[in-house]
């Protein structure tokens, strides 16, 4: 098998955006390819159909996410507080054909989600944004996650200090089962019991 194989299993448009957009991963603070991957993989064996991610960037996660939704028949939430990144994510999704399923929403994300609707319920949740505010997203985010709901947070090794409030609750919480796992940066797998 190929590095490449999933990535080929795109469309060459799609191929050309994201390898485009990981020439610029350490200017966006994009996820790494094996960590997409991963994400996309996961989202499709949960079949997962309410995806939130807070912090979308130029949309290289995002991608990968709806592409995985197209397959499951989901929906993507995003949030950003860079306008521009926002717009050029916007374009970008645009252009892999899968804006129709992706709804953007600029702004703080702990002010939207203070906000958000008591019904709204994500059945997988990742975050890649300021990383000290990744206890606040978790606690904010808790209650729209549905039971058997994935959470996960990237950088939690390589932003470890910056995380760990976050690593420390969702190991505690009652509620989770959590790994760490050893992808680029490190990415906080977690299951809501």
């Amino acid at each position: 098998m190929t590095k490449d194989f999933l990535l080929k299993s795109f469309d060459v448009v799609t191929q050309n955006k994201l390898l485009e957009l990981e020439k610029t991963q350490h200017e966006f603070w994009n996820i790494s390819r094996a960590t997409a991957e991963f994400l996309y993989t996961q989202i499709i064996l949960s079949g997962s159909k309410n995806v939130l991610e807070i912090g979308t960037s130029n949309g290289y996660s995002g991608i990968w996410l709806s592409k995985a939704l197209k397959k499951t028949g989901g929906h993507l939430t995003t949030i950003e507080f860079y306008p521009k990144r926002q717009d050029i994510a916007v374009e970008n999704f645009k252009e892999c054909g899968t804006f129709d399923i992706i709804t953007p929403i600029i702004g703080k994300a702990c002010e939207i989600l203070k906000d958000m609707p008591d019904n709204e319920v994500f059945d997988f949740v990742f975050v890649d944004a300021n990383k000290r505010e990744s206890i606040d997203y978790f606690n904010l985010i808790h209650p729209h996650l549905k039971k058997g709901g994935i959470y996960t947070c990237d950088n939690v090794l390589s932003h470890e200090e910056k995380v760990r409030p976050f690593i420390e609750a969702i190991n505690a919480h009652p509620d989770y089962e959590n790994v760490v796992l050893n992808l680029p940066a490190g990415l906080s797998f977690a299951r809501k019991l």
